[in-house]
């Protein structure tokens, strides 16, 4: 499936239009408390497993999605660097959301191969940032909602 690719400005041009856009971030819970773009949600691609102390997948992430959003959500996905986020994008198409996009550059920048910023990302642009993570944003809340659906 063809993935639609938009910058942190056009991402943020969205999100004010009134279309009724969402701001996925598929960090993980760490990353997303330490700062994120305003109005987003979290629902980690990848959590960080306590034994390994590394990212393992999470296997509940596609379930926490379908139970929070509706298919025909429009859903701007974001992560760090734009990595992650790609991978969650082709998730959820193949899942059947059918209004994704994909933030390039994500959170912190897209580097390359020397680690130099080669795309400036969300806060390198200085655009409204939060650590909110209270109910409806937090991956808890969210992951707390979809076990209440499945019971």
């Amino acid at each position: 499936m063809l993935i639609k690719n938009i910058s942190p400005q056009e991402a943020k041009e969205l999100l004010d239009s009134g279309e009724g856009y969402i701001y996925l971030d598929v960090r993980s819970v760490p990353e997303f408390i330490s700062g994120h773009p305003q109005g987003a949600v979290n629902i980690p691609l990848l959590d960080i497993d306590p034994v390994l102390r590394q990212m393992v997948p999470n296997s509940d992430f596609l379930a926490v999605v379908e139970a929070n959003f509706p298919k025909d959500t429009k859903l701007i996905v974001g992560c760090q660097s734009g990595m992650r986020s790609a991978k969650a994008v082709e998730i959820l198409q193949q899942a059947g959301y059918t209004h994704v996009v994909h933030m390039q550059a994500g959170f912190g920048g897209a580097r390359g191969p020397f680690g130099r910023l080669s795309q400036p990302g969300w806060s390198q642009l200085q655009l409204p940032i939060s650590t909110d993570n209270g109910e409806g944003v937090s991956y808890e809340s969210l992951a707390a909602r979809a076990r209440e659906k499945n019971k």
